[in-house]
């Protein structure tokens, strides 16, 4: 079947004609047809690697000599079972075998051994491989299937998986809806994947195989030049699906890191995959001209460049001849640490490699090696006291070394960068750096390192995604020095201080009026009281960084705001408790944020502190003690953490990344690369994060203006960073468009934000209604609500944010109430869910409730019976509200019969034409009256369907057996069907002996289990109407469920639930003698099984004593 509609024709149609030009074979798999000759090359629609096409490619691409069984074992280790491990790890094991290859051994003809490493795909010849681009594939998962818009194959491998929306979809769309889904239901195709591409024409976003969707990025340009297609996806298939391009990603920028949460998987942008690509063409140029310099490669901070060295490094030693050794020089401790810390977590450095250098003799101990890395501080590059040497000696002579510099600009042009070049005379010099060179560097920069080799500036970071937007705000307290009265010199002893922490006493005697005003008592109390307002009050509670003159100021400003903090707190306390209750859960909010958040000083060591410190009536101790008992560091990158909020004054501004940060308060004078990198600290991607913000309380803006049109303004005038006062105004707008928009669906936000009690519980409900009338009005809603709190939280706490708080706040309400009646119900959680499950069963049976009452005159039997419901009775209650809880009912009904055609497959149909009907009724096709009869209807179905197992005489797990023998066909006489129930029943006995723990790791299991499959059926099946096409099918559809429904841990899909012990107080609901009220049911009872689980764990008990009543 050919689709059609715009998503078709103006997006998949357009890419598969494009794809045919870059080299691509396009196939059409609705209609696939299975098995070694068939439309792609595969048995089963659960594969997702095309054996047969691969087979044949290995052959191609390697010797010939290469036995049949070699090849087949190199297959079999790429396509097993993997499931059973961490997602990103399987993937890793699958990417080092496509770029590695399998070593192969086998014994020859004449006995001797043969040793040889096979490849699956050809890099160095991208047109020798089997190129398959295949539009509308089934894949099979353990109970859904699902049908892929494209996939690019190469050898049989799917690298490439893409999911198109019409052009007036949103892209994310794609991600919440198909992506997140596909990843859950049909795991297996993500294990070999590369990368997933997204895209509604106009917009593309590209990422890696298990990205969120914060880590999803536009392509930007197809080639080094900036060349760019027609629209978005044009660019991004040029420029990632070129088949040279495409295994170019796969071999050389795809990283594996090691993180507190996991394994994560890491691909390279466009920015960085170009930008590796020039050096390694400039590195190619430079051996050939005999030219030691290497270039500036310029990425502005925030964007990756610690991968791109990765990548660069990784590159240059699978694929430039050579034995390559990189000399890494930071002049930083926390550069250093961080940046071997990246390699090592990439696993480019093993962990038994000690190529850290600890000292100036570990150093030449290293360089005297021939290791592939080595890391050390410039520091480092120094005459040998011990030795008495009286000039640098030469370390090594060798030519195939590369000293990578990052942040080249600051520590090349001293006497230790002279030792350095002294010491590796003929090494070639690679300048990194996260800064642009400025007006007095950028020719002795030259000089040492050569020219530009790729730029990434602040701006383009910005409009690509790669960093978020920074914003700027001034809260200069008043009677303050503006900056324009700091003197040149006072910035530059401060850069100096960055350097060296000592120099707080040089600022103290050269500038007593500046460093005395910027300390003054009275201003810093004034400060810590705004600082403490403003960090509660912001509408992202990220984590944040107070950046102090100097270690005093950093002390005594951590000491002001612990008494700010305490006197804050009393105050929201007091009012929160005056506010009526709808307008309490933010104060709440700030509340607990305030209690559970910790904060630290964290600055270096220097000597005489204590003394220093006690002098200023300053103790120092306390901290310092911490500092060295605690990993500070990792705690405040980690966003779990409580240690939100730290005071410091040079330490963590260079080579310190913790995405969650999101306010810096600047409180330094501060210019050019200094200040970048510090404000650079809030500009990481991080989820739910719109935007970093810079809080100027010393006036760094004249200089901050200075340093944008240098660091990132693509155009004259235009600043990258926007003043918070912009935002007053879009929030405004936005939330004029969002009342604007609800009038017009008959929504009066105004009178639902201005009415109490009842009336305002009623106008929620009917605007919810009206809201929910169509999908495309509920998405424009949820869209536009977003886009004002998000610009509300951007704005906090700003006064002019409270003009809109009342707005936002009825918005709020309105969009949670939308999301929770059209969520669907969360996966499996333990236990307690699966006796929940039960009480959900009899909710969506279809007649009537029941409450079982004693005699009159005695207290009530709590036990409830829920096992019916009356939805015309519902249909009548529901009244105003019925849209909202019937989306509810038809969640819940889904759910049911996914568990059901979780034990038997054959039910699937049930869940595939429920969905349908959701979706039906979401595109408006449907009304909500005939909504609720098929609901009925289906249910009806589906309660009859979960009966059928003890009218056949068979349990769950033999009927699911006997279903798939006979359903849809073979036609079978009566007795003939008594035969393949004897069939069913006898092959589960064999079954079980053979499903031992870990069974589906352990490929001669396996192996077993199908062989188990194939003797029994042939055995025990009537042989006339099972003809051979039809007991092959049947063969595999066992194959695929036994392999779906029984796990390696001797769990089931009919392992028994457990059962809950009686509670020791019964739970009553109704009165004695009168129906249960159905409305209560519906809201209080369901809503209260999600929020309190014991008291879902009540329900589940007494649920469980009636069906051993009954």
């Amino acid at each position: 079947m050919t689709p059609t509609g715009p998503e078709y024709w103006y997006v998949e149609k357009p890419s598969i004609e494009l794809l045919a030009e870059l080299g691509w074979t396009p196939v059409d798999a609705f209609q696939e047809i299975l098995g070694p000759e068939g439309s792609l090359g595969r048995d089963s629609q659960r594969d997702v690697v095309l054996v047969h096409r691969l087979r044949l490619a290995m052959r191609k691409i390697n010797p010939e000599d290469v036995p049949d069984i070699a090849v087949n074992e190199a297959i079999e280790v790429l396509t097993k079972d993997r499931t059973a491990m961490d997602r990103a790890r399987a993937n890793r094991e699958v990417h080092d075998l496509l770029r590695d290859g399998y070593l192969a051994e086998w014994t020859d003809d004449q006995g001797t051994k043969q040793i040889e490493t096979l490849r699956f795909l050809d890099f160095k010849d991208p047109s020798n491989n089997d190129l398959l681009a295949v539009q509308q594939m089934w894949v099979k998962g353990n109970l859904h299937s699902r049908r892929l818009d494209l996939a690019l194959f190469v050898n049989g491998v799917p690298l490439v998986l893409m999911e198109f929306k019409e052009p007036n979809e949103s892209v994310k769309s794609a991600y919440d809806n198909n992506l997140t889904d596909y990843r859950d239901t049909i795991p297996q195709l993500f294990i070999p994947n590369c990368f997933v591409l997204l895209s509604n024409g106009s917009q593309t976003k590209v990422g890696s195989t298990y990205a969120p969707w914060e880590f999803f990025n536009d392509w930007k340009v197809i080639d080094a030049l900036g060349t760019r297609g027609k629209i978005a996806l044009d660019t991004a298939l040029r420029g990632t699906c070129d088949p040279a391009v495409l295994l170019d990603l796969l071999e050389n920028f795809m990283a594996y890191l090691e993180r507190p949460g996991g394994l994560i998987k890491v691909m390279a942008r466009s920015h960085q995959y170009h930008g590796v690509n020039a050096a390694i063409e400039t590195l190619q140029r430079a051996r050939a001209e005999q030219d030691k310099r290497l270039g500036v490669f310029w990425h502005t901070q925030g964007s990756g460049k610690s991968l791109s060295m990765l990548w660069f490094t990784q590159k240059v030693l699978r694929q430039v001849p050579g034995s390559w050794t990189f000399v890494m020089v930071t002049d930083r401790t926390e550069l250093d640490s961080q940046l071997h810390g990246e390699f090592a977590d990439a696993g480019a450095i093993s962990p038994e490699a000690r190529v850290h250098a600890q000292s100036v003799a570990h150093l030449r101990e290293l360089l005297s090696a021939d290791h592939r890395y080595v890391f050390t501080l410039i520091q480092k590059f120094q005459r040998s006291k011990a030795l008495g040497e009286r000039k640098m000696p030469v370390l090594s002579t060798r030519s195939d070394v590369i000293v990578i510099t990052d942040e080249a600009h600051r520590s090349q042009y001293d006497t230790l960068a002279l030792n350095m070049r002294t010491a590796l005379p003929n090494a070639s010099m690679m300048g990194f750096t996260g800064t642009p060179l400025i007006e007095g560097e950028e020719q002795a920069t030259r000089e040492q390192f050569g020219d530009y080799v790729s730029v990434y500036n602040f701006r383009d970071a910005i409009e690509d995604g790669a960093t978020v937007p920074l914003y700027y705000e001034n809260r200069i307290p008043e009677l303050q020095l503006t900056n324009e009265n700091f003197s040149d010199e006072l910035e530059a002893i401060l850069e100096d201080a960055e350097l060296d922490e000592d120099a707080e006493g040089q600022l103290a005697r050269d500038f007593g009026t500046q460093y005395t005003l910027l300390t003054r008592p009275e201003r810093l109390k004034t400060l810590a009281k705004d600082l403490v307002a403003h960090f509660v009050g912001r509408g992202f509670s990220g984590k944040a960084m107070y950046v102090g003159l100097d270690k005093a100021a950093a002390v005594r400003m951590y000491n002001l705001v612990q008494d700010a903090w305490g006197e804050h707190l009393a105050a929201l306390k007091a009012e929160h408790d005056a506010l009526p209750e709808l307008e309490r859960p933010w104060l709440a909010s700030r509340i607990e944020l305030m209690e559970t958040t910790d904060m630290a000083v964290v600055v270096s060591q220097s000597q005489n502190e204590l003394k220093m410190l006690d002098e200023l009536g300053l103790d120092i101790r306390p901290h310092r003690e911490r500092m060295n008992r605690e990993d500070l560091a990792e705690k405040f990158k980690d966003a779990e953490d409580p240690l939100r909020l730290v005071f410091v004054c040079a330490m963590w501004m260079t080579g310190f990344d913790a995405p969650s940060v999101s306010t810096i308060y600047l409180d330094r004078p501060m210019r050019n690369h200094t200040l970048m990198q510090t404000i650079a600290r809030a500009n990481r991607v991080f989820p739910e994060k719109d935007n970093g913000l810079i809080v100027d309380y010393v006036g760094v803006f004249r200089n901050l203006e200075k340093a944008l049109a240098i660091y990132g303004a693509a155009n004259a005038g235009e600043s990258p960073i926007e003043i918070i006062d912009a935002l007053v105004g879009e929030l405004d707008a936005a939330v004029t468009d969002l009342f604007t928009f609800c009038s017009s669906v008959g929504v009066d936000l105004a009178a639902m934000r201005d009415a109490e009690g009842f009336d305002h519980v009623a106008k929620r409900d009917a605007a919810v209604e009206a809201l929910l009338v169509d999908e495309e009005t509920r998405n424009d809603f949820q869209q536009k609500a977003r886009q004002v709190r998000k610009l509300f939280k951007a704005l906090l706490p700003d006064p002019s944010a409270a003009g809109q708080q009342r707005n936002v706040a009825a918005i709020r309400v309105l969009a949670e109430r939308i999301s929770e009646v059209t969520r669907p119900p969360e996966a499996d959680l333990g236990t307690v869910a699966d006796a929940v499950d039960a009480l959900l069963d009899r909710s969506v049976g279809a007649e009537e409730y029941v409450i079982r009452a004693a005699a009159e005159g005695t207290k009530p039997d709590p036990l409830i019976d829920l096992s019916l419901i009356d939805f015309e009775g519902l249909a009548t209650k529901f009244a105003g509200r019925k849209r909202a809880e019937t989306d509810r009912l038809a969640q819940l009904l889904r759910q049911q019969a996914i568990a059901s055609a979780t034990r038997n497959p054959t039910r699937y149909e049930l869940v595939e034409r429920i969905e349908q009907l959701i979706d039906d009724y979401n595109s408006g096709s449907v009304n909500i009256d005939e909504y609720l009869r098929r609901l009925i209807e289906l249910s009806q179905n589906l309660t009859k369907e979960e009966e059928r197992s003890a009218r056949e005489g068979m349990t769950e797990e033999e009927l699911a057996l006997f279903d798939l023998l006979t359903q849809p066909d073979p036609v079978l006489t009566d007795d003939e069907r008594d035969t393949v129930k004897a069939s069913a029943k006898k092959l589960l006995e064999h079954l079980h002996d053979k499903l031992v723990q870990d069974w589906r790791r352990k490929v001669d299991v396996m192996n077993d289990v199908d062989s188990t499959i194939r003797r029994v059926l042939d055995q025990e099946l009537p042989e006339t109407p099972y003809t051979l096409d039809i007991f092959s099918s049947k063969v595999r559809l066992v194959f695929d469920h036994v392999l779906t429904a029984y796990g390696d841990d001797g769990e089931s899909a009919y392992t028994p639930r457990v059962d809950f012990q009686w509670p020791a107080q019964s739970v009553e609901y109704g009165g004695p003698g009168g129906p249960l009220d159905v409305d209560k049911i519906a809201d209080d009872v369901v809503a209260r099984i999600h929020d309190d689980p014991t008291f879902a764990a009540h329900v589940a008990a007494q649920l469980g004593a009636t069906d051993s009543a009954t």
